[in-house]
């Protein structure tokens, strides 16, 4: 667990690394914890402003680097999600910086599929479905905003890999949980805040 005072630079970092990146230039370094060379998943969420739409969110979500590393990876990487087209130089004052550290996640194992639906808990956890080259994460709070129930929450973590929706059923998926720990802006440059999954604010 990050404390408020280290989500606030992993926020302040993921701005400077990704304003850095699109306006190619060097922004002036936050002096970080030694927290931040622990190897560590994370996903940097760029949000507009008000309107709180998706502009971007790219992670890396198996703790194989850095957390210095992969919010740097993560933060470039968002400002230029592949759906969306690139960020402009313009648009860093009317974004918001959400980052969610992640923990390792970790397989869910049952004997039938029902099954995953008493292990899977909305609010407290982020899917990842797996089948051979397709994979497909979505964070914790994503059902939360989007109001799915478990079910929901399966299929479109099944769509998000390229998959079927009912492809939880089969056999040859693998399915993953974890939990998110996430800080984000109150307003472009603003006050940093602890976000619970629900989407208040601590």
């Amino acid at each position: 667990m990050l404390t408020l005072d280290e989500g606030i630079k992993a926020v302040e970092f993921a701005r400077n690394m990704a304003e850095g990146h699109v306006k190619n230039k060097k922004i002036p370094a936050i002096e970080l914890d030694e927290l931040f060379d622990r190897e560590r998943g994370v996903f940097v969420t760029i949000h507009t402003h008000p309107a709180h739409g998706l502009r971007g969110c790219i992670g890396i979500p198996q703790p194989v680097m850095s957390l210095k590393k992969a919010i740097i990876e993560s933060a470039v990487s968002a400002t230029r999600d592949p759906r969306f087209s690139p960020m402009q130089e313009n648009e860093f004052d009317n974004v918001i910086i959400e980052v969610t550290i992640l923990t390792k996640p970790e397989l869910i194992e049952v004997n039938h599929p029902k099954e995953y639906l008493d292990d899977i808990e909305i609010g407290r956890d982020g899917l990842i479905v797996e089948q051979g080259f397709y994979k497909g994460l979505l964070l914790p709070q994503v059902p939360v905003e989007q109001e799915w129930d478990k079910e929901e929450f399966l299929s479109q973590t099944c769509m998000k890999a390229g998959l079927l929706p009912d492809a939880w059923f089969e056999k040859n998926t693998k399915i993953y949980r974890f939990s998110g720990q996430i800080f984000t802006e109150i307003e472009p440059r603003g006050e940093i805040k602890e976000k619970n999954v629900d989407g208040s604010n601590s």
